[in-house]
């Protein structure tokens, strides 16, 4: 490795007395987390969604992995393995540039990340004249107007768009809104193989490879995305991935897949593509693998796997200290005193709520039925008593960009000084789908600003969790600014 020192400097300002009185983890529950993370014979540090989207998830996550390597954890059981796919992805995306670029944003000059812009300058993109001003958006599998940032100024955006199309299997908030919607595949109306996570990245606890048929016809004119988009390039007179042989070899395959299925509309014959890319990585045929129904396992994680044989960078060493990321440190002293200033406000993080899965079951009248009608804020009984609040009432939440107005429940659990409120809510809007629009949950990332200014620069998340917010009892008719749809006296009597 390399970098150890200029980590080791920066960690030096910062010892466990001082990280106290922002986190408000004692120091000696600190020291105590090191002495038994030291002891241990195998340890390992992990953390994703709650603190990547807070407001240095980038740094926290880096310093994260630095510990896990420089304390001999990393590429060793019992600590953090880094997983093969059914092919060296990383190494063929450095070799041929594949989510690799250093373009930046129009607005904002923020770079790419995995050959994507961030979300969070999406209005500012659509809604700022210039060349490569965003005027036609393409939604593919997604519902950018609940889960992104500052979603209620992200809606005034779409509605100034000259083209939005969905490709979909039901029309959500953001399909509601599109000039066209396409009807999509759901997965068990095609032949799967599971692909990003365990066969390019080797996410899996037990490696293993799993293909399944198809159980059901489409209906209509549905058709897979990927077939969608190979017939949108043709009329566009355009090449998918730049390529005029993959876009013509991809259309002659379509052909003779409707001639043998004239029954169904033009596809891309998926099992011929995964038998093409499990026979290309020596892992067989799809037929070959539906004859393992649980799943074909894979060769086990290793240790000693990593380190020294897949490392990509150009020294073959892992680099502990990236420039980009100690650039970002060194905003960290201002960071702080903002933190300390700010001590007495309520900070907002997100929930997850099991029983509706973020937001896919929410139009399932047996799922969102009796208490399970909406999202609730959670709040600790001590904020609840000095802020007037009590269990089943209405309060409303401002932040720096938006208000919501959504009943309060209880939780012990909670830090004090910390609200939380689940994710995935606030389908008021969405038309097409009967029963969710019908329930009185409000969208969290109202209340999250967007703009390149508000992104954490290096990875262009949105800060989406921790947000400085005011609750208060709810006031008036309707909260200003809420985007949520429902009046008071409905919400009150669904949340009664």
């Amino acid at each position: 490795m390399t970098g150890f020192a200029e980590v080791a400097r920066l960690a030096a300002d910062w010892p466990p007395e001082r990280s106290e009185a922002a986190t408000r983890i004692p120091a000696a529950t600190l020291r105590d987390m090191v002495a038994a993370y030291r002891g241990a014979r195998g340890a390992a540090l992990y953390s994703s969604t709650g603190v990547n989207m807070g407001g240095n998830g980038t740094l926290a996550f880096w310093l994260q992995e630095v510990i896990n390597a420089v304390s001999g954890n990393l590429d060793r059981l019992g600590g953090t393995l880094v997983g093969r796919g059914i092919f060296d992805f990383p190494a063929f995306g450095v070799k041929h540039g594949v989510l690799m670029s250093d373009e930046t944003s129009r607005i904002g000059g923020i770079g790419k990340v995995n050959d994507a812009f961030p979300g969070g300058v999406l209005a500012d993109e659509i809604l700022t004249p210039g060349d490569r001003q965003v005027r036609a958006l393409f939604v593919t599998g997604g519902n950018p107007l609940v889960t992104m940032a500052n979603s209620g100024r992200l809606r005034a955006a779409f509605e100034q768009l000259e083209l939005l199309v969905t490709l979909e299997i039901f029309r959500n908030e953001t399909g509601s809104l599109a000039h066209y919607i396409l009807p999509c595949t759901t997965p068990l109306e095609r032949p799967d193989l599971p692909f990003i996570f365990p066969l390019m990245l080797g996410l899996q606890s037990r490696p293993y490879l799993q293909a399944t048929e198809r159980v059901l016809r489409p209906a209509g004119a549905q058709r897979d995305e990927a077939s969608i988009y190979v017939e949108l390039a043709r009329a566009c007179g355009v090449s998918l991935f730049g390529s005029r042989a993959a876009q013509k070899g991809l259309e002659v395959a379509m052909r003779l897949y409707s001639a043998a299925h004239r029954d169904e509309p033009p596809a891309i014959p998926q099992r011929l593509l995964l038998s093409l890319l499990l026979r290309a990585t020596r892992h067989g045929s799809f037929r070959e693998l539906l004859a393992h129904p649980h799943g074909l396992r894979r060769p086990p994680h290793r240790a000693d796997d990593f380190l020294g044989q897949r490392v990509v960078t150009d020294d073959g060493k892992l680099h502990l200290a990236p420039a980009p990321l100690l650039a970002q440190a060194a905003k960290l002293d201002a960071d702080f005193a903002r933190e300390c200033a700010g001590a007495g406000q309520l900070k907002l993080i997100t929930r997850r709520q099991v029983h509706t899965h973020k937001s896919w079951t929410h139009n399932d009248a047996d799922l969102v039925s009796g208490g399970r009608h909406t999202n609730f804020l959670y709040v600790h009984p001590a904020d609840a008593a000095h802020a007037g609040l009590t269990d089943g009432a209405l309060a409303d939440v401002t932040s720096a960009v938006g208000r919501v107005r959504v009943p309060v429940r209880l939780l012990d659990d909670l830090m004090p000084g910390t609200v939380a409120l689940p994710h995935g809510w606030g389908h008021q809007h969405a038309t097409g789908l009967g029963v969710a629009s019908k329930t009185s949950g409000v969208n969290v990332n109202l209340l999250a600003a967007d703009g390149p200014a508000q992104l954490e620069q290096v990875s262009g998340m949105a800060h989406l969790t921790g947000i400085p917010v005011a609750v208060q009892p709810a006031a008036g008719p309707q909260a200003t600014g809420s985007w949520s749809g429902i009046d008071a006296d409905a919400a009150a009597t669904r949340s009664a």
